[in-house]
């Protein structure tokens, strides 16, 4: 069990949290997940984590039965006798920590809330290079279920300049359900399939540093991370846009904000449905249109 609490926190890394924990309120993350898995969130919380603070309590085999981190808090953690216990700051050291002010000046945080409004879609930049991914999988559960399709396209101010697809091969038969919903088949993942851990390092060497555009980008990341544990490589942590949450801030008469859904709303030609290449059109296209868009 792991418990980390987070305040202050940055859109990407909840994004980080969310692929592995269950948020049950405003920075309060919960579950259950390997060290490997814990050690990684945690070092990213420290990397994301800057005006804010962050702890973290999780199942430990000592005479506590249980071990706790922080970052940027007041209280340390210290060893007593074999005991990790709290430090309380005293009095002076809390009053130097109120009287102590940080901020920006004005034109740093003009500057800091056009950058947030590029990166959320609000404010395309005409030299905007990205990439569009989508992530076919034969499950719904990252820990249990596998990719059997990653598709990519790469954008440079506004056109499709390249673009990353292949199949995974898989350790068992695809259920019909999923054949039939992605015209995928066990027949073709055994002759075009590659092994996971080729595809994702083909994948990140065509991604590199580059925003990531998504629709439900939670729900591919939580799959491109679980493949990166079980290849034992570093985790995906490109910063990204979801269409799906750019949708619901945008759009309010449509019955539900599946990618399909909306491609219908705005018009947008779907060539095939629930395989990766295509998705990424019409994710591209959603995105160009949503961009148009003003809040509602």
């Amino acid at each position: 069990m792991i418990v980390i609490t987070v305040t202050n926190c940055p859109p990407g890394l909840r994004g980080h949290l969310t692929g592995w924990l269950q948020e049950i309120d405003t920075g309060v993350y919960v579950g259950h997940i390997n060290a490997r898995v814990r050690e990684e969130l945690w070092k990213r919380v420290c990397e994301y984590v800057k005006s804010g603070s962050a702890t973290m309590v999780f199942s430990a085999n000592n005479e506590q039965r249980a071990n706790f981190r922080v970052h940027n808090a007041a209280w340390k953690p210290i060893d007593y006798d074999g005991l990790t216990l709290m430090l309380h700051p005293s009095i002076e050291e809390s009053k130097k920590q109120t009287n102590t002010t940080r901020g920006f000046s004005k034109a740093a945080k003009m500057r800091k809330a056009r950058m947030f409004a590029k990166h959320i879609g609000m404010e395309p930049s005409e030299n905007e290079q990205y990439i569009v991914i989508d992530v076919e999988t034969n499950g719904l559960n990252p820990q249990a279920d596998c990719i059997i399709e990653i598709g990519a396209l790469h954008i440079v101010n506004g056109q499709v300049t390249g673009q990353f697809s292949s199949l995974v091969k898989t350790p068992s038969p695809l259920p019909s359900s999923i054949q039939e919903l992605t015209g995928i088949t066990d027949e073709m993942l055994d002759q075009e399939g590659k092994p996971l851990r080729e595809v994702i390092e083909a994948f990140f060497d065509f991604a590199g540093d580059m925003l990531v555009v998504a629709h439900n980008v939670n729900f591919d990341y939580s799959f491109i991370r679980s493949a990166c544990t079980k290849c034992q490589i570093p985790f995906f942590n490109n910063v990204s846009i979801d269409t799906y949450e750019l949708a619901r801030r945008r759009i309010n008469d449509v019955r539900n904000y599946k990618l399909k859904t909306l491609a219908e709303h705005l018009d947008i030609r779907i060539e095939k449905s629930h395989r990766s290449i295509s998705d990424c059109w019409t994710i591209k296209q959603l995105y160009d249109k949503l961009n148009k868009m003003s809040e509602v």
